[in-house]
Parts: C-alpha cells; structure tokens; sequence
C-alpha cells in the first residue's frame, strides 16, 4: 500500500484551500478602452490599504466614469513614492512620472516600470511582487514590440501597447526584518495557503 505524498495532500483538502475572505480585492489595472488608448483619464488615489496574504499594499484610486455619471474605484499595486491626495494618470498620453499607466513603447529605454501587462489588456501580470520591477531594454522599430527584462533576470517581447506602471512596487526590504519566533511565522502563513509547519516526515 503506497503513501499518500505531501504534494499529493494538497491536492483535495480543504486544509490547503487559499485564505481568501479577507482579501481586499483584485489588484489590477482599468480596463483598457477609448481614453487610455487615444489620451488618458485622471485618477486620484484615495488610500493605501494592505491586503492579507500580500506583500506590497494597494492603491485605491477612484476614476470618473467616462460613460455614466458615476465613480469607479480600482485598486493598483501601490509603487514606491505613491501617496494619498496624489493624482495619477492613466493612458498613451500620460507623463512619465512615478505612479502614471502607460503603454511600454511610450517610455525611453532605461524606464523602471512595474505591474507590467504580458498581452495587451490583461490589466498586469508581471512584476507584482513587493519590492520588484521590470526594465524596459529596448523597442523595435515600428513600436509594435517592445523587450522588457522581468525581476528573475529574464529577458522578455510582449506587445508595444502593453500597459505597465512607471516606479518600484513598494513594501521592499519586507524579507530584511527576522521573523524571530514561531508564532509570527504561523500568522504569515495563516494568511497564505502554505502548508505550515513543515515537518520533516520521518
């Protein structure tokens, strides 16, 4: 008779289910439409909140609805130098300031961005993690393609109207304090879906 594997475990219970009742929401970009494509949109940032299980905090930014007469809140991953009060835009004809959204082939060669977009419109996919970022290495000649290099090292082509966000994410250095004792490893890991402690099985 074989053993049921530690991997295998993670599979069915409910023992490894995510934490997710308490989770803010997801931290994702505007969806891309008129405005962001052919100028931009001013958001302002209301707050800046922790979400449970996430490193970096998130940005509440609230938009004026271009359509209805009404508001829309989004929730960005918060970059280093974001603060409450501050205005941020979103769009091709964004400036490239800490905090603005815009398409990766507007931005010079050099540009620390975050919270970049893989294909374009899927609202942020790389680069997410507190305290990392991407770099844009360079452009094609057209402006259709654009290489970015990814936090692992990576090199990477995505498309040159991907969206990404101009600065750090913040919450670096989060790694540098000791966690000390087992009980504040045991609330890290309530938040997340790890399996803790982790026992040698012998």
């Amino acid at each position: 008779m074989g053993r049921v594997i530690r991997m295998q475990r993670k599979g069915s219970s409910t023992l490894y289910k995510a934490h997710t009742s308490k989770r803010v929401a997801p931290a994702q970009f505007r969806t891309l439409d008129f405005s962001e494509r052919e100028g931009y949109i001013k958001g302002l940032v209301k707050e800046i909140v922790h979400d449970p299980g996430r490193g970096a905090p998130l940005a509440k930014v609230v938009f004026r609805d271009c359509y209805r007469y009404k508001q829309r809140q989004e929730y960005f991953i918060a970059v280093e130098g974001l603060h409450t009060g501050q205005f941020i835009y979103c769009g091709k004809k964004a400036s490239m300031t800490v905090g603005n959204v815009l398409p990766v082939n507007a931005l010079p060669e050099g540009t620390v961005v975050s919270n970049c977009e893989v294909k374009t419109g899927d609202r942020g996919s790389v680069a997410r993690a507190s305290g990392t970022s991407s770099t844009i290495i360079g452009h094609s000649e057209d402006g259709k393609k654009t290489r970015i290099r990814l936090p692992s090292g990576a090199r990477k082509t995505v498309p040159g109207n991907c969206r990404a966000m101009v600065g750090v994410c913040a919450g670096g250095g989060r790694t540098d304090k000791p966690i000390m004792k087992a009980g504040r490893a045991f609330y890290k890991a309530k938040a997340k879906r790890k399996g803790w402690p982790h026992v040698r099985g012998v």
